[in-house]
């Protein structure tokens, strides 16, 4: 599990499908209102306010974005108190407003450009060609959409992408609206071309 914080009253959590296996919960699970889903928001609230400072005193708005094969994104906002609920407050209780969305996309962040051409070989390999690279903050930003894997299964795709990269826990709209597109559409085919 990786926190980080965005704003004053506002982090993100990314959790990898190893940290819920850890956990006894699966993909399925986290979308429903089970009593285990609910210890493990408390769970990333407590380390929150551990490793943060992030500490919440009201009610709070949870989204969850699913990565496939990746893991999931978490964003917690906390809520402003309407009334004075503090009085009703316990450590047993948190309001919890849930929006949960999926993604289809492949998106993974690269140290060095070197890894990104070592990518590109095995990746051209196996017959991927697109993808769209990206720079930002000094980290390179690979997304692959779900027509591009071609005939190459999701875990052997990330199998690979693991060997040179780590999922991503910046969102691709951020990297694309902030970072610069440094080769659109085929840029495993374009890495391969003038890089190997």
């Amino acid at each position: 599990m990786r926190l980080e914080r965005l704003t004053y009253d506002k982090i993100k959590i990314f959790l990898t499908y190893d940290d819920l296996n850890e956990r006894g919960i699966t993909k399925e699970e986290l979308w429903q209102d089970v009593p285990k889903v609910h210890k493990l928001f408390r769970e990333m609230i407590m380390e929150a306010d551990d490793e943060l400072g992030f500490k919440v005193d009201g009610p709070i708005a949870v989204e969850v974005f699913s990565l496939p094969a990746q893991g999931m994104v978490v964003i917690v906002t906390k809520g402003s108190k309407e009334n004075d609920i503090e009085d009703d407050y316990n450590d047993e209780y948190i309001e919890m407003q849930v929006t949960l969305d999926e993604s289809d996309e492949v998106f993974y962040e690269f140290n060095t450009f070197e890894d990104v051409i070592g990518l590109s070989k095995r990746l051209n390999d196996v017959g991927i060609e697109g993808g769209t690279l990206y720079s930002f903050q000094q980290h390179f930003y690979l997304k692959i959409n779900e027509e591009d894997f071609g005939e190459v299964e999701l875990n052997t795709l990330i199998a690979l992408l693991a060997e040179f990269g780590n999922p991503s826990t910046i969102t691709s709209y951020r990297v694309i609206e902030y970072g610069k597109t440094l080769m659109s559409d085929t840029a495993i085919k374009q890495l391969n071309h003038y890089f190997q």
